[in-house]
């Protein structure tokens, strides 16, 4: 068994690299407000423009679970890193709408198998009392980041433009490769981290498919991230052109909801941590009650300071729910089938990152630039995560880890 030691080292660099990851990301939610005068586009090309991304990271998560799970999570880990860097650089060497759609497209298969490289190493070298805790402080990296970049991004943009500042970005990839090969090592001996897959029980990963805790696992990542990724990916561009916002003053505001989603993850992998087992679904289903109210009143507020507020408390519920569903995941599925799983289910929160920033676009335009009606379509992905965390069933979970222990033994 991995020390706690060098474990908690090993989670150092995945929230490092998650870190990277998510800059690589939200930095282009600024940087496209240049890039659409830059390349002189519509809502609706900037909204395909933006989903490209997740089309290429939604592909590449049930590819990246498998490859983690049969050749190991370390070699998808480095190789991961390795070719966002690339297109992360490459971004700034964009020359047109169809250029910039491809490079993103290929930046984000490989950044797509991150998360299930990395939740299978949580899943392999931490006991599952520690499983939450271990993937909040991964994904918090996700929050700090976001609490950050608005103003990072806003000064390199402004200091160095948006195609400097990629490739700036992309070289420190390289970097973060190098630390992932030189210091993240598993051990060759424990079985749940076997580097050829030799050992990896098929029955379990056909069986994936057969349960229904996966399903309604996907279901609800798909609602809930269409939540989140249509509100980050639109957020500056509405609070800039709906609220007439300066790009000063909008880097500094999101720092708000930024920070209150770092508050909600560290305090989500906690009590996650500590609840009943079934409890959590019933806490998860309030909090996206609370997220489809705040959102109606977000986009009614009478004021920005009213908005911001709304944004603050839904950033904090939609945290919550964020986390729980990778901790049902790793507590309920065995480690040797985790990247399948993760992979698995995550494809649906990429496939809404892909069609809610291009909805929201055709939404926007059809609407002569409101955004009430986007807003409409998050409060109903918010009420559908609620009948999903409701129909969560561990029994099937269980059976898979007992058919998987009875494999390997």
């Amino acid at each position: 068994m991995v020390s706690a030691r060098t474990r908690n080292w090993i989670l150092a660099l995945l929230f490092l690299g998650w870190a990277l990851g998510n800059l690589d990301r939200y930095v282009m939610n600024y940087a496209i407000l240049s890039i659409t005068e830059d390349l002189q586009l519509s809502a609706s090309s900037t909204g395909l423009l933006l989903s490209s991304f997740f089309a290429g990271y939604a592909l590449m998560q049930m590819p990246g679970g498998w490859l983690a799970d049969r050749f190991g999570a370390r070699k998808v880990l480095i190789a991961s890193v390795v070719m966002w860097s690339i297109f992360t650089g490459l971004t700034g060497a964009a020359w047109s709408m169809a250029s910039m759609i491809l490079i993103r497209f290929l930046f984000g298969i490989g950044e797509g198998g991150f998360q299930p490289a990395s939740s299978k190493i949580i899943a392999t070298i931490y006991p599952v009392k520690e499983r939450s805790r271990a993937m909040s402080v991964m994904l918090s990296s996700s929050a700090i980041v976001g609490l950050f970049s608005p103003i990072l991004s806003v000064w390199m943009i402004q200091t160095m433009g948006w195609r400097t500042m990629f490739v700036a970005i992309g070289a420190i990839g390289a970097i973060i490769a190098f630390l992932f090969w030189r210091y993240i090592k598993l051990p060759q001996t424990d079985s749940a981290t076997n580097t050829t897959g030799s050992d990896q029980p098929k029955s379990s990963v056909a069986m994936l498919f057969k349960t229904p805790l996966l399903w309604s696992l996907l279901i609800a990542y798909f609602s809930i991230y269409a939540v989140n990724w249509g509100l980050v990916t639109w957020m500056p561009t509405y609070l800039s052109k709906v609220r007439g916002l300066d790009m000063i003053s909008l880097g500094w505001l999101q720092t708000i909801p930024g920070f209150a989603t770092l508050v909600g993850i560290y305090v989500s992998g906690y009590v996650l941590d500590k609840l009943p087992k079934g409890r959590e679904k019933i806490i998860g289903s309030f909090s996206c009650v609370v997220v489809a109210v705040l959102l109606y009143f977000m986009f009614t507020a009478s004021s920005v300071t009213m908005f911001i507020t709304y944004q603050a408390i839904v950033s904090l519920f939609l945290s919550f729910v964020i986390i729980l569903l990778p901790s049902v995941v790793l507590k309920n599925l065995p480690a040797a089938v985790a990247g399948t799983g993760m992979g698995i289910v995550n494809t649906g929160g990429q496939l809404a990152g892909f069609i809610t920033p291009m909805a929201i676009g055709f939404i926007v335009e059809a609407f002569n630039g409101s955004f009430d009606a986007a807003f409409w379509m998050l409060i109903g992905f918010a009420v559908i995560c609620i009948g999903a965390l409701l129909s969560l069933n561990y029994e099937k979970g269980e059976l898979l880890k007992q058919n998987a222990d009875s494999a390997s033994a």
